[in-house]
């Protein structure tokens, strides 16, 4: 996911493996989505979406479950 979003000149991401890492990321920078990828549990999103809410109230969330360079740019012109 990293490769493809850096992949697009307009676009910047930034990879986090953890919660805590995420957190950092978005109380030090001003960012406009989050990716979610697979593989976290239900429980876990919700508290790691209301947490970075709290940082950036406005801040999209949106899931990516993977798929093809296409389907991730629709996911996030959708969301943005």
């Amino acid at each position: 996911m990293d490769r493809l979003l850096n992949a697009r000149e307009e676009w910047t991401g930034l990879t986090a493996c953890s919660d805590e890492e995420a957190l950092a990321i978005c109380s030090e920078q001003m960012i406009d989505l989050v990716l979610l990828g697979n593989g976290i549990l239900y429980g876990e999103e919700q508290e790691l979406r209301k947490r970075l809410l709290q940082i950036h109230p406005s801040l999209k969330i949106i899931q990516h479950y993977g798929g093809g360079s296409g389907l991730l740019y629709g996911e996030i012109m959708a969301a943005i």
